[in-house]
């Protein structure tokens, strides 16, 4: 590390979140505003001490609407972060740039969307072809051709991660199987008190092959917010301050949103590689040094091939870490998802995963591993992407 590190120079302070549901009978504002009431009431602040704003190029809630109903005054900065999911952790990390820099002193995050009741990301949208941008122009080489969804994009990666390792359907069902674990002794979640078994997961129908309905992410309505604050002012507010260890976005070569096929290996998530690069230099940690993690799970195989890329374990053998009996569960050699995850709780965009991660730093997690001190987050895989190292 050396002085030009954003690591240490910020802290979350305050989390916040709606229910979450299928149809919240809400309006998305409304959703917003109350997880950004909620984070400020959990710091110990008010809407009055708020200057500054950050949330996803896909939130339909502009900064300025978001201010005026929750009652901020005043905003000396606000940002946007594009590449849906995978801006999650880049909010953490602009606000804390904007707090370590001195531009703000207290940044809210938030993402809040009827992703469920209202506009659904994994149907097929002939309007994502059609943007005038050059992701319109980029989409415009696969859907006409019926690759037009999510899952019909990580369903290209995953044969290719099979054929290239050994993997199998039921290497990417232990990831559903242990977040869903997690959420059914989560009153929060989604699916609380519904555990499912690696047989439900195999008889589950095929969404695209391989990937089975319950390799799929939840289509959720709800928000969450953070709030971000130097270390000092942190540490005479209403919460345990977790430090931002470590805060990275990445892109990698010849990347695309959720199609980067043309890479000379497929199987492979090289802008995650460069998060997790960028993170244990930041933090001066290591895999070894992560007591659990938070992955973005939208789809399993997705959360094996980061487990890879993070060096939890070698190129194609996290099937062999996830088959080990109870290595992603509360006291196994990585937890992970402990909330229940994007499959279980509910599917925030990644934003509920960067709240657990404070909640497991401030010992208050329901499924809370003992002594962690340390835990990595990662955003959206397969696009431009983030990731944080929160410390306690």
């Amino acid at each position: 590390m050396t002085d030009r590190t954003l690591s240490g120079k910020a802290a979350i302070a305050g989390i916040g979140a709606t229910d979450f549901s299928k149809n919240s009978g809400r309006s998305e504002l409304r959703l917003a505003a109350e997880c950004v009431n909620a984070a400020l009431a959990d710091a110990g602040l008010t809407a009055a001490d708020v200057d500054g704003l950050v949330t996803f190029t896909m939130d339909t809630n502009m900064e300025i609407a978001v201010a005026r109903a929750t009652g901020i005054p005043e905003l000396k900065y606000f940002s946007r972060i594009h590449y849906g999911g995978g801006a999650a952790a880049s909010t953490v990390q602009q606000a804390a740039m904007a707090v370590a820099t001195g531009v703000c002193d207290v940044v809210v995050a938030y993402r809040a969307f009827n992703e469920r009741s209202g506009h659904r990301f994994g149907q097929v949208s002939k309007d994502v072809a059609n943007q005038a941008n050059s992701s319109g122009a980029d989409n415009a080489f696969s859907y006409p051709h019926g690759l037009s969804t999510p899952a019909g994009f990580v369903a290209m990666v995953a044969q290719r991660y099979m054929h290239e390792y050994g993997a199998t359907s039921e290497d990417f069902g232990r990831i559903a199987v242990v977040d869903r674990k997690h959420a059914a002794v989560n009153p929060n979640a989604f699916f609380y008190g519904k555990p499912i078994t690696l047989e439900d997961h195999q008889n589950s129908r095929y969404i695209a092959e391989p990937l089975h309905l319950l390799d799929c992410c939840q289509e959720s309505d709800g928000g969450v917010a953070l709030v971000i604050v130097s270390p000092e002012r942190a540490r005479d507010l209403k919460q345990k301050p977790v430090t931002i260890a470590g805060a990275a976005s990445g892109s990698g070569r010849d990347q695309f949103i959720m199609t980067s096929y043309y890479r000379d290996a497929l199987p492979e998530l090289e802008e995650m590689g460069l998060v997790g690069r960028q993170l244990y230099a930041q933090s001066g940690l290591g895999p070894s040094d992560i007591d659990m993690a938070v992955l973005y799970d939208h789809f399993t195989p997705y959360t094996l091939i980061q487990l890879e890329e993070l060096g939890f374990c070698e190129r194609g053998e996290a099937k062999d870490f996830v088959s080990q009996p109870g290595a992603l569960e509360v006291g196994g050699a990585l937890p992970l998802n402990t909330h229940g995850g994007q499959l279980g709780e509910a599917y925030i965009h990644g934003m509920n995963g960067i709240a657990e991660g404070v909640r497991q730093l401030r010992g208050t997690s329901v499924n809370q591993v003992d002594g962690a001190e340390r835990v990595l987050v990662t955003a959206g895989a397969g696009v431009p992407t983030s990731g944080l190292i929160l410390t306690a």
